[in-house]
């Protein structure tokens, strides 16, 4: 099994279960950041859908935004009626089961409170993390809403 192979695999099997064609695709150059995975894919930064993990108390909410844009942690506050921090490494994995650099938008061991930035609805194909830092799966944000059960809002830096 590869590196971060059991993240990797329940993600595929979270996305199996919710109908989505299993896209995963693994990149060995990484996919850790937004500009590595465009490079090792072939695409815009535009089309990763990087996925942040906020607290917001004891609870996650994972942002799913542009590659290219950055998050306004103060319009996400206001889209979710209560503050937001950014959350450390450490506490993503233990909550999300993911290491940073490869949060998925599926999978996670405690189901996060999902926002995706406007931006992304417009952008097909779209590229996501799938459980390491060197495998991403193809969708786009139709299917991101679907997934997580997230809502729409616009929360990128003006």
């Amino acid at each position: 099994m590869a590196a971060g192979g059991s993240s990797v695999e329940r993600v595929r099997e979270a996305l199996l279960a919710a109908g989505h064609p299993d896209s995963i695709a693994e990149f060995p150059a990484g996919t850790r950041s937004a500009a590595d995975a465009a490079a090792a894919i072939g695409c815009s930064v535009a089309q990763i859908a990087k996925s942040l993990v906020f607290r917001s108390g004891e609870r996650p909410v994972l942002v799913l935004a542009s590659g290219a844009v950055r998050v306004d942690e103060s319009r996400l506050s206001a889209v979710l009626g209560r503050p937001v921090a950014r959350a450390e490494g450490r506490w993503v994995r233990e909550v999300t089961g993911f290491a940073i650099g490869g949060v998925a938008p599926v999978g996670h061991l405690t189901p996060p409170l999902a926002v995706l930035d406007e931006g992304l609805m417009a952008l097909d194909p779209l590229w996501a993390a799938a459980g390491s830092p060197a495998h991403v799966f193809r969708t786009d944000g139709r299917a991101l809403l679907r997934l997580t059960g997230g809502v729409v809002a616009a929360i990128a830096a003006p």
